[in-house]
């Protein structure tokens, strides 16, 4: 089974590694959920690590339906991308009704190759993940993130299943969403699943000892003194607990 670990530092990508992770999924910006990362911060995590580096891309926070200039963004970010070294691309696109944009996707996904493309939690705001999930495979993605429509993939279980059953060989279906070495057991157990998606963040205090209390850069108070890192001991956890889920697996007879 493989651990996908969300990083957006060269510092939590170093630490997933060590920990165990086969794949880290790079963004910037995972307070709107993950942007698409700086050139400079792609050819440093590249340079550190040597597990497969997966990078995000969208231009901006918010809803999955694009311009057309936020389009050409994406375009030129997946090349960027690639000739940085990156393993594999992230996107994930709709239109106005909440559907999976298949003539966008498939452009994108044509322009990453040869690199595989992983279609993100974009697939859990659609009207249905199920009718979604055949207009990904249609795109040409090879895998696709989700926690089955649910805010946690723990409350998504079942749809998750059912999009494994219904995917078969023709995409991998990764389930995540607030996967934790509590549950991945069960989330393994549940979905049938072969690849899984942790982000692990946790909260570290700044260095920095004077502090403003009065001025705020961002919407989120207090935010300027807090980072948000990937712990190594964290993603060891996790492995190792997912390590006992393919053990048990094997025990029962499963494939």
């Amino acid at each position: 089974m493989v651990l996908e670990i969300c990083v957006d530092s060269v510092e939590s990508a170093v630490a997933a590694e060590r920990g165990g992770a086969r794949r880290v999924e790079l963004c910037s910006d995972l307070l709107e959920g993950g942007v698409t990362p700086s050139s400079g911060l792609i050819a440093q995590v590249r340079r550190r690590i040597g597990i497969g580096l997966f990078v995000m891309i969208r231009p901006r926070g918010g809803d999955f339906c694009y311009t057309g200039q936020e389009f050409e963004v994406m375009q030129q970010d997946i090349r960027q991308a690639r000739d940085l070294g990156a393993d594999g691309i992230i996107v994930g696109v709709l239109d106005q009704h909440a559907r999976v944009d298949v003539d966008r996707t498939r452009q994108l996904v044509e322009l990453a190759s040869p690199l595989p493309v992983t279609f993100h939690r974009a697939i859990d705001m659609t009207p249905d993940p199920r009718a979604a999930l055949e207009d990904v495979i249609k795109c040409g993605a090879k895998r696709v993130l989700t926690s089955g429509g649910a805010a946690k993939v723990t409350e998504g279980l079942s749809m998750v299943s059912c999009m494994v059953q219904i995917a078969k060989d023709r995409i991998i279906v990764m389930p995540g969403g607030g996967i934790t070495p509590d549950t991945i057991t069960s989330v393994a157990e549940a979905t049938g699943a072969s690849e899984f998606h942790a982000s692990l963040r946790s909260a570290r205090p700044s260095p920095v000892e004077f502090r403003r209390q009065d001025v705020h850069m961002g919407e989120v108070r207090d935010r300027e003194y807090l980072r948000f890192v990937v712990e190594e001991e964290n993603v060891r956890t996790l492995s190792q607990a997912l390590q006992r889920a393919v053990e048990e697996r094997a025990a029962a007879g499963l494939r």
